[in-house]
């Protein structure tokens, strides 16, 4: 492996950059491999792991990095090297059938589990991908910054002890991969730096909202317009294609910031992806509250904002897309919907690029600027939430996915004490007396009435709501109905796609993820879900694998 090469010093640099990626070898197992490093220092919390790089132990430092707050900020943003992405492995030209086995190791085979025994308010989250697109479209990224009492963060006498700001991020692609593998390496640092700068003073509410916007802005004014700078400077054709690669793709992102002295949660919102918090009530039920709303042009507050900001071009929305054509309302890159025809026009004759659309009169259509909703958390409470592109919202209504996440609790409690194991074997199937009542099945295995999720249901949705229903279930011709869950999965994220994709319906599941790409992407999206538990527990630990719930080679030391 290439990493067995790099100095401590290297090493150190690479925690930072939070860029990891696979190179695939046809018939060979993928090597974890990190990208070119930033220019950002980290200090690892587990100093040991730097010894551990041949080791196969599951106690490796998770892939958030641990950074301190001052050094974070210091340089440039800048990363050097291509941006690069994971292609499926072995993607066979022949559409084979899969069995139950095989699925689930698809399944599996992108999942991720971290435990975060820091008593900072979150106790362990949860991963996974599926592609659909080859490459997949989708990403993620997942940073933790310890602040300092030295540091602005630390702003008064009861701040004498180092806190944790605690990100999770999903990007969502379209039209490509590119931009969300630049924002899987910078937007959470540019989010950070404008973070710092108004932590220097005790922020108010709104400096923080507005700093995280600012970060969002900033990101995607490198990525669509210093671009273009760039690319002139450089003046080939090459140079161009790589500049400009993020800035013509697209990406909608989500991101999440968790502060654990305040025990506030932001939720940044660019785009499509969702998020729902899973609170639990006195009566013992899980209550779902949506932490974001969907921005398409399908979105009436969308809609009347575009209309507002347009006045007298009345295609800027539609058939519930932008100038008729992208369907996310907010969203990094999209160049096209954001540069000037001047601009357009010159791309194209100096390097390449499609024609602008006709309906072009007043850009930018799109924003990058996301809607920050803030949650005040409570770890008593077991709370945990779930961020996911919208792959996994066409197939799960919210209710669903808190519910799901409330039975796989109850057989696979997250807390202080019950923490599954860092070196345990990872699971292939439910056998116990809980898992068979949630399939439909007493103890003796005789069919059961009146199985369902421990989840509150709301009233009828309305369409004002901002967001969308579960269409691949209309697709697909699904009934509704808990029966049709299952709990086969020891991470919490991969049990929710299994369950997206069928549940109990193996054949559903077995025929959905034998689709090869692109002719599956007509039936299911790059799906990304991360779920984040909060809880208390003791503090003083690192930021640890868990070889139970992660796939074999995602469970060794991402350095």
């Amino acid at each position: 492996m290439y990493l067995r090469q790099f100095s401590a010093a290297a090493f150190v640099s690479v925690l930072a950059s939070g860029v990891w990626y696979y190179r695939a070898t046809p018939g060979q197992p993928s090597d974890l491999v990190a990208n070119s490093p930033s220019a950002l220092p980290t200090r690892p919390i587990h100093a040991a792991s730097v010894s551990q790089h041949d080791s196969q132990s599951s106690n490796s430092r998770g892939s958030a990095a641990v950074v301190e707050s001052e050094d974070f900020y210091l340089r440039e943003l800048a990363v050097s090297g291509p941006l690069t992405k994971s292609a499926e492995v072995q993607q066979s030209p022949q559409h084979t059938m899969l069995t139950p086995d095989e699925a689930t190791q698809k399944l599996r085979r992108l999942e991720q589990s971290y435990q975060v025994p820091r008593g900072r308010g979150v106790l362990r989250y949860d991963i996974v991908q599926l592609p659909s697109n080859n490459p997949i479209e989708d990403d993620h990224a997942e940073k933790l910054v310890q602040t300092t009492p030295s540091s602005p963060s630390a702003n008064s006498a009861e701040d004498s002890e180092t806190s944790d700001w605690m990100f999770w991020s999903v990007f969502d692609g379209h039209a490509g991969w590119t931009t969300s593998a630049r924002l899987r390496q910078v937007l959470i640092s540019f989010v950070a730096r404008e973070l710092h700068a108004v932590y220097r003073n005790a922020p108010s509410a709104s400096a923080i909202d507005a700093a995280i916007k600012q970060g969002f802005l900033k990101c995607d004014h490198e990525i669509v317009h210093e671009s273009v700078v760039k690319a002139q400077k450089a003046n080939t054709k090459s140079a161009a294609a790589n500049l400009l690669g993020p800035a013509l793709s697209g990406s909608c992102a989500l991101l999440s910031f968790y502060d654990s002295r305040s025990k506030d949660l932001r939720v940044a919102c660019t785009g499509d992806s969702r998020a729902v918090l899973g609170r639990r009530r006195s009566d013992g039920l899980w209550t779902a509250q949506p932490l974001s709303e969907d921005q398409t042009g399908g979105t009436p507050s969308e809609m009347e904002r575009l209309r507002a900001e347009h006045p007298g071009e009345p295609n800027v929305v539609a058939h519930g897309r932008i100038l008729g054509n992208l369907e996310p309302s907010r969203a990094f890159g999209d160049a096209h919907y954001k540069w000037t025809k001047e601009t357009q026009e010159m791309i194209k004759k100096t390097w390449f690029a499609r024609n602008p659309s006709a309906l072009l009169k007043t850009p930018p259509y799109v924003t990058a600027e996301p809607v920050v909703t803030t949650t005040k958390m409570k770890p008593e409470k077991g709370d945990f939430v779930v961020l996911a592109t919208d792959g996994l919202w066409e197939m799960l209504t919210n209710e669903e996915v808190v519910g799901l996440v409330g039975k796989w609790l109850e057989e696979n409690p997250v807390n202080a004490s019950t923490m599954p194991s860092a070196s345990g074997p990872t699971s292939t199937s439910g056998s116990s007396s809980w898992t068979q009542s949630f399939l439909g099945r007493d103890s003796t295995g005789r069919a059961k009435a009146g199985t369902s999720l421990p989840v509150g249901r709301p009233e009828e949705r309305s369409a004002k709501a901002g967001q969308r229903g579960t269409i691949r279930q209309q697709q697909w011709d699904i009934k509704a109905g808990d029966e049709r869950f299952v709990l086969q999965d020891k991470n919490a994220a991969t049990h929710l796609v299994r369950n997206a994709l069928g549940g109990k319906d193996t054949d559903m599941v077995c025929g959905l993820l034998a689709l090869p790409s692109p002719f599956s992407r007509r039936y299911r999206d790059d799906l990304t879900v991360e779920v984040i538990f909060f809880g208390e527990g003791e503090g003083g630990g690192d930021v640890i694998s868990n070889a139970a719930a992660s796939a074999p080679t995602l469970s060794t030391p991402k350095l």
